[in-house]
């Protein structure tokens, strides 16, 4: 249970003052402000990998969970909680996020951080975002992770630094989700648009953590 509980923590503490970033620092409609919130994001999970890492190897990220459940390295029923934990990690950190915005006066180009695409972005072009950035950020996981071929030292820099990276790709086509929890806790307090895209921000982390899995176990020296 304390590993379930791990990855509530966590996940709370990455939307928090993740999806904070994009609110208190008025979106992300300047480079400034997409580097803002990229290393935010980033920095909650390096933060949080030497907080609860020894616990629950902090995934944080269903996509994550799903990437280690195809490799091996986590039982389908563990797999199955870690993701409810996660979504509600993420729900408690958005309605924390959702208090502090109610008590305090300010002009906000989003007030919950939510993922999104405009109406110039299509909805193949968002998809593919979503499956390339996760794919990505997924191998590096499963790659520094690895007991064999990883390296446990630098594991929590290197996820940390390669979400900032996805973050400053991704941040102008959806928001960048990456992570279907992340997606689901602002999307509930959001509402309208956010809820009706979510779909896309749970099904394509989950198609791109799949082709993660896939590829790892094919390139991984056994």
């Amino acid at each position: 249970m304390k590993k379930y509980f791990a990855e509530m923590i966590g996940t709370m503490v990455l939307v928090l003052f993740g999806c904070g970033s994009a609110v208190f620092n008025g979106g992300v409609g300047t480079t400034a402000q997409v580097l803002t919130v990229a290393f935010a994001f980033g920095l909650s999970v390096v933060a949080m990998a030497h907080a609860i890492g020894g616990v629950s190897g902090c995934h944080i990220n269903p996509a994550i969970t799903l990437g280690c459940l195809i490799t091996g390295r986590i039982s389908g029923k563990d797999a199955g909680m870690y993701m409810l934990f996660q979504v509600i990690g993420a729900i408690i950190g958005s309605s924390i996020l959702y208090l502090l915005v109610s008590g305090y006066a300010g002009d906000y180009a989003t007030t919950t951080g939510a993922n999104g695409f405009s109406d110039s972005v299509s909805v193949t072009t968002a998809f593919l975002a979503e499956v390339v950035g996760t794919f990505a950020f997924v191998l590096v996981v499963l790659g520094v992770t690895d007991s064999k071929q990883g390296n446990a030292t630098t594991a929590g820099l290197a996820i940390g630094l390669s979400l900032v990276l996805v973050h400053i790709v991704l941040i102008p086509i959806t928001g960048t989700s990456v992570n279907p929890a992340r997606s689901i806790g602002p999307a509930i307090f959001q509402g309208g648009q956010a809820l009706s895209q979510l779909w896309l921000f749970i099904v394509a982390p989950f198609v791109g953590a799949l082709l993660s899995g896939v590829v790892w176990k094919a390139i991984q020296t056994k």
